[in-house]
């Protein structure tokens, strides 16, 4: 593979994850007549269209056979409850996280949340630790050192923080920190717990979506229920929707929680010949992955403790570099 497509791949990526908090920050703040649209009917359109784009993807996978698909569907989710059923954690907690991040852009400035985000990058650090036993070096746990002193000093009050203030009536920082602290929180731990099921399991990232997905889709739709069902009858369900509430849901869709989101688990493979077989095994494609780093990018990091060790070491070579 040339190292332009690996680059252009890259560059992708970040204008993807860039534009969609841009795109989510400005459609929380933008003043328009009638009523705003509901965050929590978002996370569940863009669950739905994650599914169906998993389902067109299993498809081509299947040779674009739909008795071959309607096989699969029903040999690799209905035949096996147990193992659905295990997604159903992490994917309550991605749901839990999407609604969080709406929450935390309505409440802070899209530079602020970008970067106290990055958290997730320590917490999932600690979670791969804890749960997984993985080993981290001196460099490293400097390396996320760092990254924690560089939040706190974004966090840090300065001269500007009453313009700030005013410019951020519409809502509470306080509130938007705890709710994008708490979505670090959540997403090192899905990630990490979904790392932990991937290995421990045959089945195609394709197929795990859609799990992540039905399950997201039924936590949303409670959540939808519970907070906003009152506005949903008065309204309508996709109240408040137009051009710009639709491209946050179609950057959600391409990058889960986004991904946010992670959101959700959506591996783009540089190499399409990996993606043939609907049942090839995730601990190889992690073990293909460390022989080539940019072989295997996520939309929120990668295999999540992994990606998140190779985000560390490549964080260590710059600081050797700055050093010698």
């Amino acid at each position: 593979m040339s190292a332009n497509l690996k680059y252009l791949s890259l560059g992708i990526l970040v204008f993807q994850t860039t534009s969609l908090v841009l795109t989510m920050r400005y459609s929380r703040t933008f003043k328009e007549e009638g009523p705003r649209y509901l965050s929590s009917t978002a996370v569940v359109v863009a669950e739905i269209l994650k599914i169906m784009a998993c389902i067109v993807l299993v498809y081509k996978d299947s040779q674009c056979s739909l008795r071959a698909l309607n096989r699969i569907l029903r040999d690799e989710i209905l035949n096996k409850p147990m193992e659905t059923i295990k997604l159903a954690i992490p994917s309550g907690i991605y749901t839990l996280q999407n609604n969080l991040l709406y929450v935390a852009l309505s409440n802070l400035d899209a530079a602020t949340y970008q970067v106290t985000y990055q958290l997730k990058i320590l917490t999932t650090a600690l979670f791969s630790v804890s749960m997984l036993g993985k080993k981290l070096g001196v460099y490293q746990w400097l390396s996320l050192v760092i990254l924690m002193a560089g939040v706190a000093f974004v966090q840090w009050p300065s001269d500007t923080q009453e313009l700030d203030s005013k410019a951020l009536s519409a809502g509470s920082q306080f509130v938007g920190l705890m709710a994008v602290l708490t979505a670090c929180f959540s997403s090192g731990f899905a990630g990490v717990y979904f790392e932990k099921i991937l290995k421990e399991t045959k089945q195609s990232v394709w197929i795990r979506n859609i799990q992540l997905g039905f399950f997201g889709s039924v936590f949303g739709l409670m959540g939808v229920y519970v907070y906003d069902g009152e506005l949903v009858s008065q309204n309508g369900f996709f109240q408040g929707y137009n051009r710009l509430t639709w491209a946050v849901v179609a950057l959600q869709c391409l990058l889960p929680g986004s991904h946010p989101c992670n959101s959700s688990y959506f591996p783009i493979r540089l190499r399409p010949q990996a993606c043939r077989q609907p049942h090839q095994s995730i601990g190889g494609a992690a073990r293909r992955a460390r022989r080539e780093p940019a072989g295997l990018l996520r939309a929120q990091g990668g295999v999540a403790a992994l990606h998140t060790v190779q985000m560390v070491e490549n964080m260590n070579v710059q600081l050797k570099s700055l050093s010698m």
